[in-house]
């Protein structure tokens, strides 16, 4: 079952629900007092199925770090998706990367309010879910989405990220 709480958005969260709402984003941004820095805990918090997780991992490639929203049902197999996508081998960054890269910090990173756009593909495995849940810039916030939406948020392209 979620469970919310009121106190007032950490900046980083803030500057997410900011962007949602610039972009006409659907859903808004909720504060768990569950941690959700894992697809499980955060499937556990938001009584989902952990298919519907939309993890956001950062990877390097071809000098640039990349975004990956992925199913939290599976992982991400980074040869397979690099040729799919025609991007040079990728490889996981570094917390210090995804902090530079997006501004937030492993576990908590949110799709968007990075300091700029970074190139994205989101897994094609969640359209199998009618809503889906991305984290909102910390281990805490969440908010309720769509694969179709998160194309058009981070301009992103709808991808297997599996062999």
């Amino acid at each position: 079952m979620e469970s919310t709480t009121s106190r007032p958005l950490p900046e980083r969260s803030a500057e997410v629900a900011r962007v949602l709402a610039a972009e006409g984003a659907a859903g808004t941004v909720r504060q768990l007092s569950d941690s959700t820095r894992t697809a499980a805990e955060a499937a556990a918090a938001l009584g989902c199925e952990v298919g519907a997780i939309a993890n956001s991992l950062v990877f390097i490639s071809d000098d640039e770090a990349v975004l990956v929203m992925t199913s939290g049902r599976h992982r991400v197999d980074t040869a397979a998706l690099a040729a799919r996508w025609g991007r040079g081998r990728l490889r996981r960054a570094t917390p210090d990367q995804v902090r530079e890269a997006t501004g937030q910090a492993i576990g908590g990173v949110a799709p968007v309010g990075h300091p700029r756009r970074l190139p994205a593909v989101v897994d094609s495995a969640l359209a199998d879910y009618p809503q889906v849940w991305a984290a909102a810039g910390t281990p805490h916030t969440v908010f309720p989405t769509t694969a179709d939406e998160l194309v058009r948020l981070t301009g992103g392209v709808l991808l297997p990220v599996t062999a």
